[in-house]
């Protein structure tokens, strides 16, 4: 792969290859032969396809080899595709420099993933955001319980299928449009 992306390279905006894309992930990759890794040229970061059978395992290997800093982790409803949701997970390697981007499909028939706030407790908030707007069940997470979302709010808001309602929306002390 190149460092820049103005030299004369057939890449595009991004490229699949066969096996990491750095040393740095040759532990990963020969431990999980099921990964696809990519790398995103325009933003220089990693990102891992992972199937959601070994995502705990992959997380747990990720941070042994590096990335020990848990950064985000969001929910993807693409619909009418299969899977129909995506969990992403950031982290990120000071020591080796990288971010990698964790990329995980989840059935929209049985949406459940496990959790991996045995790895990183700081995940916590992040599932419980994705469950309350998503519906997306971690399993094996400690208090799976709604975070915005009133506790008798029915359904997931973020659902690309959710009605969108009527409900006017007054924020605390706004003043009256006229």
């Amino acid at each position: 792969m190149t460092d820049s992306p103005m030299t004369d390279s057939p890449m595009t905006d991004s490229a699949m290859t066969d096996g990491p894309v750095t040393d740095v992930f040759a532990p990963l990759a020969k431990a999980f032969p099921e990964v696809e890794f990519e790398q995103v040229l325009e933003s220089q970061q990693d990102v891992a396809h992972v199937p959601a059978d070994r995502y705990v395992d992959f997380v747990a290997a990720a941070r042994t080899a590096g990335f020990d800093v848990f950064v985000d982790l969001c929910g993807v409803d693409y619909l009418r595709s299969n899977p129909r949701y995506e969990v992403v997970t950031n982290l990120l390697s000071h020591e080796h420099v990288r971010r990698l981007r964790i990329r995980v499909g989840v059935s929209g028939t049985e949406p459940v993933l496990s959790s991996i706030t045995s790895v990183f407790p700081g995940a916590n908030f992040y599932e419980r955001e994705v469950y309350d707007l998503f519906g997306i069940v971690f399993d094996g997470h400690p208090d799976l319980t709604r975070i915005l979302m009133p506790d008798d709010w029915e359904g997931h808001p973020l659902r690309k299928n959710y009605s969108v309602g009527s409900v006017p929306v007054r924020f605390k002390e706004s003043p009256k449009a006229q």
